[in-house]
């Protein structure tokens, strides 16, 4: 999850390279997505055939939730350290959470898996991943993480130009995974329409688009799902909610769109999502009731 939703959180400056996940890393954004795309992953590696994990904004790989920039924040504490106190009543969730493990031999949660760190602990000896990322120091830490694994390249390049450029990949199966900072308005319809020459080039492929909910005056959600529409007509829609919206400048819950969904996910979502918006309410329910929903585009 890669949105400056904040608005006035520490890492903003001017540019688009202003972004720092270590700020946001584990909080109910980063649970909903790693949910969900943990649920994805799971799926397409029931089969024995190899596949390629695609991202197009990876981040560091991996956060430490001790360090300053976490602390500064305490985003974690609403996301995945609520999740880790109820573990037991998530064993749909065991591998997401086993991913955590796998990095905190000691216990606990420390040090938390980013989409990459997470999928390359889920992914086999015989499957690829391609990382990219832009921000220089951001791209430094990610090949400091993951650089060492044979199985992954890594490109410091702007994600959403590197789709078209590294699509269809080889093996041509598997996940997409498009989460970039929407730290300007424009970037809104640039990331539907690099999601809509994605598609066009590799249609097999499995998408999966994170967006954020933001306070009333700057959600753009709404316009990025309608112009894919335009061009995809069929897709699978979730959203969580933790909060009411607001007219401020940050983020209320938080949504994934998935093209060419795999078989039962839709099902699995609907058992998980509303058991995930219970637990990651952050006001009570008697001020604002927590909300879920999922459909087809």
């Amino acid at each position: 999850m890669r949105s400056s939703y904040q608005g006035n959180g520490p890492e903003r400056s001017t540019g688009l390279l202003s972004y720092l996940h270590g700020f946001h890393a584990g909080n109910h954004a980063d649970v909903v997505k790693h949910a969900v795309l943990t649920l994805v992953l799971e799926t397409l590696l029931a089969k024995p055939k190899p596949l390629v994990y695609v991202e197009s904004h990876a981040g560091a790989g991996r956060y430490d939730l001790g360090a300053e920039q976490a602390l500064k924040t305490a985003e974690y504490r609403l996301g995945i350290e609520r999740l880790w106190e109820r573990r037991d009543a998530f064993p749909e969730l065991s591998a997401y959470l086993g991913a955590i493990s796998a990095l905190n031999p000691d216990g606990g949660f420390a040090t938390y898996p980013g989409s990459p760190a997470l999928a390359a602990h889920l992914l086999r000896a015989e499957d690829r991943l391609i990382l990219m990322e832009l921000h220089p120091a951001e791209s430094q830490t990610l090949r400091r993480h993951l650089g060492g694994d044979p199985r992954i390249g890594i490109h410091r390049r702007d994600g959403l130009e590197g789709l078209t450029a590294l699509l269809p990949p080889k093996p041509a199966r598997g996940l997409v995974l498009i989460d970039p900072p929407y730290e300007l308005v424009s970037e809104y319809a640039r990331v539907a329409d690099a999601l809509v020459a994605a598609h066009a080039r590799w249609p097999t492929g499995v998408y999966a688009l994170w967006f954020p909910r933001l306070g009333l005056q700057r959600d753009r959600s709404a316009d990025l799902i309608g112009r894919i529409r335009r061009s995809i007509p069929d897709g699978l829609l979730c959203e969580l909610t933790v909060r009411r919206q607001v007219d401020d400048f940050g983020m209320h819950g938080s949504g994934m769109l998935i093209l060419n969904p795999p078989w039962r996910l839709e099902e699995r979502l609907a058992d998980l999502l509303p058991r995930l918006a219970e637990l990651l309410a952050i006001e009570a329910t008697g001020r604002s009731v927590p909300a879920w929903k999922i459909g087809r585009l």
